[in-house]
């Protein structure tokens, strides 16, 4: 069996590794070199405090590989677990922490509901006074993306994976005729890149920001729509403790968490609506302004962030966005598997995924959590819940 994934981000090496380790011959097409995408521009974030079921189960599963990634792969991702602590100013938004504490507690995360006081132990720098309530879990953390997305690549080439940079996919190859005759029964056979066509048993949609194009390409139309999110690294008036967790003001959208020598990243999604992109145009540096606003937000609710607090470096990265903000993992058309739109989960979901797609590749179905959830049918009913896009 042969299979094609495109994308050679960290959801496209961990699939192609766990495909190449059931015995699959995998070639990867990158359109440019790996770690060129958006994985090296996360923020690394890795937590089990999701508000639907399918994510958390996601995040546990990938929990799994994280915490034995240096015994594994060989490779030490800086993997640090001082958890996340997500803060509610309003009861209106704490409402919900109730519910998502339990369904948490029920598949096995050590999370809880803290008061404002008790959300201050784990972070001595929040003001408590201008919060309602707290969850904390310390199973949450971060790793470096940079680190583990190389670890992912030694991995998938020892295992025999074929990773062809500088070689975007053009098309998409259906067998027969029009692809709109007969959609349902006509089969991805294979893909056209630019250095000639490569055929297939099964290509892999892991082209994050990219994934809505490479659908069309297959005469498929996905809702995932590429957006710019922003990271500083801020040197703050106070050093940040290491201990500290990565910690979320809800209701502002601002987040840091500590990176090295007391430095933190600092970032934050300051409007309700972020407008969609083109992922080949998007501008990759940091706004300046913009990286004054996350300052001057994260000042007024933390003690870290003062006058002489100073902006480092920072960067710009593409969420690949979905109307629920919860990925798509399927296989949407014969031969084509779709494993994306993860709304900036991608990076901490990449283990449990890839698992997925080598089960819905070599088994016809997966069995590693329940997919229904992930179908991309799901946009198509009034129910479908909505998660928290958040680091």
């Amino acid at each position: 069996m042969t299979v094609v994934v495109i994308g050679g981000g960290i959801v496209g090496l961990s699939s192609a590794y766990e495909l190449a380790t059931r015995g699959v011959d995998v070639v990867v097409c990158e359109q440019g070199s790996i770690g060129s995408g958006s994985t090296e521009r996360s923020a690394g974030g890795i937590r089990a405090q999701f508000s639907t079921p399918v994510n958390v189960d996601l995040s546990l599963e990938s929990m799994r590989v994280w915490n034995a990634f240096e015994e594994r792969f060989g490779t030490d991702i800086d993997y640090r677990r001082p958890g996340y602590l997500f803060l509610a100013r309003s009861e209106e938004t704490a409402a919900g922490f109730d519910e998502a504490v339990a369904m948490q507690n029920d598949r096995g995360v050590p999370s809880e509901r803290l008061t404002p006081d008790e959300a201050s132990e784990h972070c001595p720098g929040i003001d408590p006074e201008q919060f309602v309530a707290a969850t904390h879990s310390p199973t949450d953390g971060f790793a470096d993306p940079h680190l583990a997305l190389q670890g992912y690549a030694r991995a998938a080439a020892d295992a025999g994976v074929d990773v062809r940079t500088k070689t975007p996919v053009v098309d998409v190859i259906r067998e027969g005729g029009s692809a709109r005759d007969d959609e349902e029964s006509r089969r991805v056979v294979g893909v056209e890149t630019s250095e000639g066509r490569l055929e297939a048993d099964y290509v892999v949609n892991a082209a994050g920001p990219w994934a809505g194009e490479v659908a069309a390409m297959a005469d498929v139309s996905l809702p995932i729509t590429p957006k710019r999110r922003q990271i500083a690294v801020a040197q703050p008036e106070t050093p940040v403790p290491d201990s500290d967790p990565l910690t979320i003001d809800l209701e502002s959208g601002s987040y840091f968490r500590p990176e090295r020598d007391g430095d933190a990243l600092v970032g934050g999604h300051f409007s309700a609506v972020d407008p969609a992109c083109d992922p080949d145009l998007y501008t990759k540096s940091m706004d300046f302004e913009w990286s004054i606003d996350a300052l001057e937000t994260v000042s007024e609710w933390t003690t870290y962030f003062g006058p002489e607090s100073a902006v480092k470096r920072g960067w710009a990265g593409l969420y690949a966005v979905t109307p629920d903000d919860t990925a798509i993992v399927e296989e949407t058309v014969p031969g084509f598997v779709t494993a994306a739109g993860f709304s900036g989960h991608g990076f901490q979901h990449a283990p449990a995924t890839g698992k997925l797609v080598a089960e819905l590749v070599a088994d016809g179905e997966a069995s590693l959590v329940d997919v229904e959830a992930l179908s991309s049918d799901r946009f198509e009913e009034e129910s479908a819940r909505v998660e928290r896009n958040v680091v």
